[in-house]
């Protein structure tokens, strides 16, 4: 009887109708799907398109529909470009918005000064241009602090507009910016000069886009070996056309209804 019984237990191993019990399994690795559904979870990060519907009172891309453009030039101040961005717009009476880097406005306070003397208003793009989303909540923080203190200094506020270079920043850091009642502001129109393209494809890349609430952004500064002639031509033909279509040109605090200094 015990022969046969062994023999018995042999053949129900052997159809597969034996399972150990739960309390012998390995608990510290469970099912490949639930470990990769976990971590897949957890990494996932919202796009800068759902940052911005998410967190659409602090990051903004345009201005309400009517009949304004605002024309932004980041990379600021740079001795080689922005004097003759800024010389274009003295002569056709056009106030623009300037995102400033830090450390360049340490080295070229004048150029700062003068935007604001000639009514310009300026953002805060850093202080030295990194990549926001690679930063440690500590970097990025300093990154914003320390430029906006050297603002101040030199233009008599801290600006409330934060332009994050490449566009980029993750949801900590909007959230941070949204607590300390800073604001956002990227672009919809590209000029893509940063390239060193023609005036004419400057022109194009920006007329062809453009529409109301348009936040265009181009570049007054650059790094060794940038040539930004193509918008510097460009910018008068720009203005006059934009004007034509009837178009009011202004700063970002005019378009969006914010103040330019943070509170």
């Amino acid at each position: 009887m015990r022969v046969r019984l062994i023999m018995l237990m042999v053949i129900v191993i052997f159809l597969g109708g034996y399972h150990a019990p739960a309390s012998s399994r390995n608990a510290s690795n469970p099912p490949s799907e639930s470990v990769s559904g976990s971590d897949s979870a957890e990494a996932e990060q919202l796009t800068l398109g759902q940052l911005r519907q998410k967190y659409a009172d602090t990051f903004k891309t345009n201005g309400p529909s009517t009949k304004q453009v605002a024309l932004t030039f980041d990379d600021v101040p740079d001795p080689r470009f922005t004097p003759q961005v800024l010389d274009v717009l003295k002569k056709y009476k056009v106030r623009a918005t300037f995102f400033i880097v830090g450390s360049r406005a340490e080295k070229h306070p004048d150029l700062v000064k003068r935007m604001v003397k000639e009514g310009h208003m300026v953002g805060n793009h850093s202080y030295n241009h990194p990549e926001f989303s690679k930063l440690s909540m500590n970097a990025f923080r300093k990154q914003i602090l320390h430029t906006g203190d050297i603002i101040h200094h030199l233009a008599g506020y801290t600006p409330k507009m934060i332009r994050p270079p490449y566009g980029d920043i993750n949801e900590e850091q909007l959230q941070w910016a949204a607590k300390q009642h800073y604001s956002i502001v990227n672009w919809n129109v590209d000029s893509l000069d940063w390239k060193g393209l023609s005036k004419e494809k400057v022109k194009d890349n920006i007329l062809s886009a453009v529409k109301p609430g348009s936040i265009v952004l181009q570049h007054a500064g650059g790094g060794v070996g940038s040539n930004l002639n193509g918008t510097i031509e460009a910018l008068p033909e720009i203005i006059e056309e934009l004007r034509n279509r009837g178009y009011e040109l202004v700063t970002l605090d005019e378009m969006l209804g914010l103040p330019k200094a943070k509170d």
